[in-house]
């Protein structure tokens, strides 16, 4: 069966995030092309532009907020399900396989609650439990080793268990908590500032209509 890697929270996520993105770049171009000619209905699209990016950002932090427990139950099913089906073979994960490698190197961690959720993973489950996933590793052996799996130096009896693998004991799902509550501050701060350059930037473009429209009323003619 195909792996299960998406949910209605994440692919609405996607979509914003896609149409905001779409959005600045129009909205860069209208407000240049405005400013430059003097003309006040683009400068007006980019006011208005402008502020549905603030909206919607606005509106995205109190979704992420008021909807964080629901995500992080749909994060875990998505993992899990990656962690189950997780084959160094298939190359039809790929991507996805190693972004989920490159998230437990970065933060030191192993599966989503902890290392025991390899234990679902039907290659492993093969192998007896007699390999782990490299990306787990805090042994200097598999230093270079950044995806896959690697095998266990001593047996015992051919069969072992997550316990036994050199691998983070912390799960992703703390580490991440974790990291989040250590740089929240420069989370607040970046999207702070981000906030007020398109406050500026919706202060300047009001005063450039002004000033267009209080210019075509001085070049009237007077009678």
């Amino acid at each position: 069966a195909p792996t299960e890697t998406s949910s209605p929270s994440l692919k609405t996520g996607a979509y914003i995030l896609i149409g905001v993105g779409a959005l600045t770049m129009l909205m860069g171009f209208l407000g240049c092309l405005g400013a430059v000619n003097e003309i006040r209905c683009l400068l007006g699209l980019y006011f208005t532009c402008l502020m549905v990016i603030l909206i919607t950002q606005v509106a995205a932090g109190l979704v992420i907020y008021f909807q964080k427990e629901t995500l992080k139950e749909e994060l875990s099913h998505i993992v899990g399900s990656l962690i189950e089906s997780y084959d160094p073979l298939n190359g039809d994960d790929r991507n996805l396989q190693d972004a989920w490698d490159y998230v437990q190197r970065q933060i030191a961690c192993c599966g989503w609650t902890g290392a025991k959720d390899w234990e679902n993973n039907e290659i492993l489950i093969n192998q007896s439990m007699t390999a782990y996933p490299c990306s787990c590793s805090n042994s200097s052996k598999d230093f270079q080793v950044d995806s896959g799996f690697c095998n266990l130096d001593v047996l015992v009896n051919g069969t072992a268990t997550y316990a036994d693998w050199p691998v983070h004991e912390q799960g992703c799902m703390d580490g991440v908590e974790k990291w989040v509550k250590d740089n929240l501050g420069v989370i607040l701060g970046v999207c702070t500032g981000v906030a007020v350059v398109e406050l500026l930037g919706m202060i300047l473009s009001i005063s450039l209509c002004k000033n267009i429209h209080n210019e075509d009323y001085t070049k009237v003619p007077k009678s």
